[in-house]
């Protein structure tokens, strides 16, 4: 049977810790933890005594019949309450960023279908792939060589001789095949056959089955990322773009256990900071008009090859032709922090977007549970304009609920009164 275990970002998980069924973590999964973050370079969490202390990165990691769920947190408190909120939050918040596609359902309907994200991932896959299946797979034509019966293609003449001194009757060619055995189609029974390991949810099990065994005969082959290099989808073949996209997140953050055991291993992580940036984007270009505009990772040549990056920059136009246009800049930041105390180094990052983009203001964005109110501070010398800049904070959720305003609560942090004047619609 399957245990889940939800941590929050930057909490430690230990061998003695406990998942939902009251059972110990064990050493076994924290050492393929620890394997698993070796190999991507020590990103995901750092190891400590007997456990992994998380980071920023957020999602899902099953190794065996274990699911970890790490989960984004806005405070410094913590209760299994909270933990089914942030999943909650979480999950709409990739829904936002169109990282996954979720059905209108309840809480707990969810609850009862799914043991975790990675279930919601799953289902995503098989619908798509059985959509492709009701439509009719694409067929491309490819090169084969063999003995046929009816002379078709390019005779190989030596090979012909080889094979086929006996047996006149046949004729061994190089010809083409128009059929299903291509590479788009090897990808998604790779993935299939990755579920079927994986996946451990009764549900999900029965469609797998069910659709493999409607799928065409395909040479299975072992797929890396270059293989998803060389995928150049058409018209035909446009149908294929989310099955593929899901397949190459199975696949390539598949870690099968080399030594023959259970503890196969599939990890979605997102960084935390960058779903933060992207959410934030899309919330605000959702109040684009005619006067206000948003644009996202702008990049401006800094030094020699090297380029400065704002998240976003907002351009705000006047209908009166005596208001200049003005630029603003918001880097985002998911981490807590003191609003009294900001960084030194995100100042001066702030203080050069300014330059660079001619900003009156900028604001660095944090999440908050309990936003505190802030004033913009001024930069001294750079601008004989105002050159201001802000720590801002916004809450990530309202109740239990995402807040799907939060991008009105971000333009309202960037009024001041003799300054720019936003106007959301």
């Amino acid at each position: 049977m399957a245990r889940l275990i939800r941590v929050f970002e930057h909490e430690k998980l230990t061998s003695s810790s406990r998942c939902s069924k009251g059972e110990l973590v064990g050493t076994k999964v924290i050492n393929k933890l620890i394997q698993y973050n070796d190999a991507h370079k020590n990103i995901y969490f750092e190891a400590i005594h007997k456990g992994v202390k998380f980071k920023n990165y957020v999602g899902v990691i099953q190794v065996g019949h274990t699911t970890i769920e790490i989960l984004p947190k806005a405070d410094k408190r913590s209760s299994e309450n909270e933990k089914a909120e942030w999943h909650s939050i979480l999950l709409k918040m990739l829904k936002k960023c169109k990282r996954i596609k979720v059905d209108s359902v309840s809480e707990a309907a969810l609850r009862k279908r799914y043991n975790s994200l990675l279930d919601l991932y799953f289902e995503e896959f098989l619908r798509e792939v059985n959509s492709l299946l009701n439509q009719g797979l694409v067929k491309k034509y490819r090169k084969n060589s063999g003995n046929v019966l009816a002379l078709k293609g390019q005779i190989n003449f030596s090979r012909n001789i080889q094979h086929n001194l006996v047996h006149q009757e046949r004729f061994y060619t190089n010809h083409q095949v128009y059929d299903h055995q291509h590479l788009i189609h090897q990808i998604i029974l790779k993935a299939l056959r990755i579920l079927k390991v994986i996946s451990y949810n009764s549900f999900l099990q029965d469609s797998i089955e069910r659709i493999i065994a409607k799928f065409p005969e395909v040479k299975e082959v072992e797929i890396g990322k270059h293989h998803f290099d060389r995928i150049v989808l058409n018209r035909k073949t446009t149908k294929y773009r989310e099955a593929l996209k899901i397949a190459k997140m199975i696949i390539l953050n598949y870690s099968p256990d080399i030594k023959g055991g259970a503890e196969n291993m599939l990890a979605l992580l997102f960084d935390m900071n960058k779903l933060w940036e992207e959410y934030i984007y899309r919330m605000l270009s959702r109040l684009q008009n005619e006067h206000l505009k948003v644009s996202f990772q702008n990049k401006d040549n800094f030094w020699e090859k090297k380029v400065i990056k704002p998240d976003i920059v907002i351009s705000q136009t006047f209908s009166d032709p005596e208001k200049k246009p003005q630029t603003l800049v918001i880097d985002t930041k998911w981490k807590i922090i003191d609003p009294d105390r900001p960084g030194d180094d995100d100042l001066k990052q702030m203080y050069v977007y300014n330059m660079y983009w001619n900003s009156q203001k900028s604001i660095l964005l944090y999440p908050s549970s309990n936003p505190p109110k802030t004033t913009f501070g001024k930069f001294h010398k750079g601008r004989e304009e105002d050159n201001l800049c802000k720590l801002g904070f916004v809450k990530v959720n309202v109740g239990k609920e995402l807040d799907l305003d939060i991008g009105k609560n971000v333009l309202s942090l960037l009024k001041k009164a003799n300054s720019i004047e936003i106007s959301p619609k």
